[in-house]
């Protein structure tokens, strides 16, 4: 769906979805696509995404520490999803793809060859 989009949103919450997580550095990002992406979504698949979002609109949300210090993350609500799309700066930048059982990629080369 971010591919859909032209790599500038993120897909709607589903219903059981309320809030948005996005997390604030690439070792913890790692960590959820790798460890639980991979096991408990159906795609069984997780992916680590790179953006920048206006400084403006990321002044209304906390950072909330969720374990260890670096466990950071935004909690926008599903509600404020598109508001947060249209204050990303730039493109999505898919980092890293995982699959479960399969070994890690670094998508950065081949998401370049197809932009």
């Amino acid at each position: 769906m971010i591919r859909a989009s032209g790599f500038t949103a993120f897909p709607p919450r589903l219903p059981e979805q309320p809030i948005f997580y996005p997390v604030l550095n690439e070792t913890y990002a790692i960590k959820i696509a790798r460890d639980w992406n991979t096991r408990y979504n159906a795609e069984r698949s997780g992916y680590v995404t790179r953006f920048a979002v206006s400084s403006d609109f990321l002044a209304r949300y906390n950072v909330h520490i969720v374990g260890g210090s670096e466990h950071q993350e935004y909690w926008i609500p599903a509600e404020d999803l598109d508001d947060f799309n249209r204050n990303i700066v730039g493109r999505i930048e898919v980092l890293r793809e995982f699959r479960a059982g399969k070994p890690v990629s670094n998508n950065t080369d081949q998401r370049r060859t197809q932009e």
